[in-house]
């Protein structure tokens, strides 16, 4: 195998100028394949955490309440669906059995009931319409970071403390230790003290939300001892749907995944993967051609040295080997230098660049970027190899 391998660098050595162009044309497209994978990769790590950062994976909710006829009259074994009801505040059953039964579920990382409904909030004469939720502090952290998200005051709810959204706090006027009076329907009203004001980042929830400890928000909402949502995050965010549909068949309640609440974020990752690999494929298509037009010039210019190593004896599996492993010398070389380069890009742009977000680059991206341009580089070598490979020796020879 040591011929081959002396034979193919000895060609690239004798075409210095054409191996150089090829091996920066392969960098380029490396570079461009590790930095835009990267970059996408880092992009859609960022919408997913903002995202996910202030909402569960799955919420399971009672189901809807829906209005039922029978047909015909005094037949009750025969119930046609008329509509849709208007839906009430009401509670899930037994929701502390459920609590149970999901904790138990193997790939759930946190559970956390959660009571919400409407009311007011007041602050002398101005009104807003706010979000109750009535949260377990100790549960409700592993859903969602509260102390992240803090901006002034702690994270302290209970004995009649309240945690408010910073917009919420401009639009009222509030500030730490502040009081706000909290109304509900049926006249029931709640005056808090404000402990703490965070900002989730997103307008409508600092806007909005207002949290209680639980069973000040029951009492609010009238719902003594109940809950309105269970709140639940998994270890594997992409199944969201599969264990969706799993816990609505093991619970009989209605459970929402985040890919169904986010369909456009979602649709909107997929169409950037799928444009990263039509980047990458379209790039290593560039290159596989570069390389093929690059190595039949190779074959044309050395079809006498090919004709003598046929005429002494060379099988034509080694000439093919050659031209593979020139091939395979081109791909890795400049493959080698492109993923350097894109690694210094995505280090650049992490170190100098806007700070929007990060970019990770994750372990098996640069092998990979690797192992594939020395792959295209080996394929697109095949045809100027078996060209090679059926020179007659004797018109070889007498090729001038």
């Amino acid at each position: 195998m040591w011929v081959e391998w002396h034979i193919a660098l000895k060609f690239l050595r004798e075409s210095g100028a054409q191996t150089l162009l090829i091996v920066i044309g392969i960098a380029v497209g490396t570079s461009v394949i590790v930095f835009i994978t990267a970059l996408i990769t880092g992009l859609q790590d960022n919408l997913i955490e903002r995202t996910l950062g202030t909402q569960a994976h799955i919420k399971v909710q009672p189901p809807d309440e829906i209005n039922l006829t029978v047909t015909p009259p005094g037949n009750p074994a025969l119930l046609t669906l008329e509509d849709r009801r208007a839906q009430r505040l009401h509670s899930i059953l037994s929701w502390q059995d459920v609590v149970a039964t999901l904790d138990g579920l193997p790939g759930v990382k946190a559970v956390s009931p959660v009571v919400a409904g409407p009311a007011f909030g007041v602050r002398g004469v101005a009104v807003k319409s706010v979000a109750v939720l009535g949260i377990d502090p100790v549960r409700y952290q592993r859903i969602i970071p509260l102390s992240k998200y803090l901006v002034a005051g702690s994270l302290r709810v209970g004995a009649g403390d309240t945690l408010i959204g910073r917009k919420l706090a401009d639009d009222l006027g509030i500030r730490i230790g502040d009081k706000l009076r909290l109304e509900a329907s049926g006249g029931r009203t709640a005056v808090l003290n404000v402990t703490g004001i965070f900002q989730l980042g997103v307008s409508e929830l600092d806007t909005r939300y207002v949290y209680l400890d639980l069973k000040q928000a029951q009492s609010l909402l009238d719902l003594p001892g109940g809950v309105t949502v269970i709140d639940i995050t998994i270890d594997d965010i992409f199944a969201a749907e599969t264990y969706a549909a799993r816990i609505a068949r093991l619970t009989g309640l209605k459970a929402e995944s985040w890919i169904e609440t986010n369909a456009q974020l979602v649709n909107g990752l997929r169409s950037q993967s799928l444009s990263t690999v039509m980047i990458s494929v379209f790039v290593a298509i560039s290159v596989a051609f570069g390389i093929a037009s690059v190595l039949a010039v190779s074959v044309v210019q050395r079809t006498r040295e090919i004709g003598i190593l046929r005429a002494m004896g060379g099988p034509r599996r080694q000439i093919q080997r050659v031209f593979l492993l020139q091939g395979g010398v081109l791909g890795l070389a400049g493959s080698t230098a492109g993923a350097a380069a894109g690694y210094g890009l995505v280090w650049i742009f992490n170190t100098f660049g806007p700070g929007l977000f990060y970019i990770p680059v994750a372990p098996a991206l640069i092998p990979g970027a690797m192992a594939i341009a020395t792959l295209v580089g080996v394929v697109a070598a095949a045809a100027p190899a078996r060209r090679a490979a059926r020179l007659d020796p004797v018109v070889a020879i007498r090729y001038v």
